[in-house]
């Protein structure tokens, strides 16, 4: 059990990048009304840039 939650905890930004800020960005995008690059639907943008940052943020270690 011990192992299983360690290695969650470990990928945690990634988790966080793209199960809440993907989705936030989505929101934020339909909000505002903005069109999306390349005809992408609102949530794939938001996930491409939740995750792209949550992968940031794991490989460096902080968030900016």
């Amino acid at each position: 059990m011990q192992f299983v939650l360690k290695n969650i905890l470990h990928f945690m930004p990634l988790i966080f990048g793209i199960g809440f800020l993907g989705p936030l960005l989505a929101e934020i995008v339909q909000a505002l009304g903005w069109h999306t690059p390349l005809g992408l639907a609102p949530l794939t943008l938001g996930l491409i840039i939740g995750g792209a940052w949550g992968g940031f943020a794991q490989f460096r270690g902080r968030w900016i």
